[in-house]
């Protein structure tokens, strides 16, 4: 189950108590206090693994808690502190509270602290002075935090294949990576993003997301809406698969202009990224090529790399990832660029 949002209560330990106590030996009158502190209260961290994939099992785990500090003891003996809990999620899951971004996990490893555990409470001994000498204050621990959590899960691709449903974005990342997604002639056939490396040979690669159909009102929630508009929020390069068939029953510079708007109501910055279209289906075309010239014809106008293909009959595809090959290398070296 593709799960990429979900809400949890977490709950990080409570610190121990101090303990009251005075030493009890033989032959040495008077034993001063020797109450030792409480253990730390645990604390809930997240961390970024690679072989996670899904934020499906904390839609069953509502109350998360890490383990209480143990009291203090007599002989001045530290409470054991409280076990962390330490939470496994997807490379990509954005870690919020009520106050915003907590932090964002994009590395296999990456981790963060979400709720802090308690203090430990301080034993009898450490306040003894030379005018208290038998001290019996004490102090309880201190609660861990507790905190509903939202985990939202994106995607971590260098290229989003965006379009209309049964556009092809499903057939053209199974033919173009190892991807294999549910394939079939009806809307909405795609119902999770999938991800697909793409292997163009010494040793480079690239990750392709194939996101769900968009349709129109798609930021307002019409289809799919905007549960997987998130998805392509951190892709490099967005590739609009446009069905130019005539058996769509819809106009292939339509389809483009609604992606586009919608786009551009969820995010101006991902509207604003390298784009490429892809002119799919055209071995259906027949003899009336129309409709792949007049989208031609606006790319070129635009400005936009264009390329007429065939995903279910691999035509065309080799100059396609081609091409996004060179123009990942081209932004990965404005980038490195920038940072010397």
């Amino acid at each position: 189950m593709f799960v990429d949002q979900v809400t949890v209560t977490l709950k990080a330990g409570k610190g121990g108590n101090g303990c009251v106590s005075f030493r009890r030996e033989a032959c040495v009158p008077k034993g001063g206090p020797d109450g030792g502190h409480g253990g730390d209260g645990g604390s809930v961290y997240f961390i970024a693994d690679e072989n996670v994939s899904s934020l499906a099992y904390y839609r069953f785990q509502p109350l998360l808690k890490a383990k209480n500090g143990a009291p203090g003891e007599g002989g001045r003996r530290y409470g054991k502190r409280g076990l962390d809990l330490r939470l496994r999620v997807p490379v990509g899951t954005v870690v919020k509270d009520k106050g915003g971004i907590l932090f964002d996990l994009t590395a296999h490893g990456q981790e963060g602290v979400a709720a802090k555990g308690g203090k430990g409470g301080r034993g009898n001994s450490s306040y003894a002075t030379s005018t208290h000498q038998a001290p019996r204050e004490w102090q309880p621990g201190w609660p861990g935090e507790e905190k509903e959590i939202v985990l939202e899960l994106k995607l971590i691709a260098d290229v989003g294949l965006v379009g209309f449903p049964n556009a092809g974005k499903s057939t053209l990342i199974s033919r173009i990576s190892a991807a294999r997604p549910l394939i079939a002639d009806y809307p909405f056939t795609t119902l999770a993003p999938n991800l697909g490396v793409v292997d163009i040979g010494e040793y480079r690669s690239f990750v392709v997301a194939d996101i769900p159909g968009l349709i129109e009102g798609a930021h307002l929630g019409q289809g799919l809406g905007i549960r997987f508009l998130r998805h392509i929020e951190r892709t490099k390069i967005l590739v609009h698969i446009v069905d130019v068939s005539p058996y769509s029953g819809r106009d292939p510079l339509v389809d483009y202009r609604v992606i586009m708007k919608e786009l551009e109501a969820f995010s101006p910055e991902v509207a604003a990224r390298p784009q490429v279209i892809a002119a799919n289906k055209v071995d259906l075309l027949g003899q009336d090529k129309t409709r792949l010239t007049r989208l031609q014809k606006m790319a070129a106008r635009k400005k936009i790399p264009f390329f007429a293909i065939s995903a279910i009959k691999r035509e065309g595809l080799k100059p396609l990832v081609e091409a996004l090959a060179r123009a990942l290398e081209r932004l990965g070296e404005k980038d490195r660029g920038r940072a010397d």
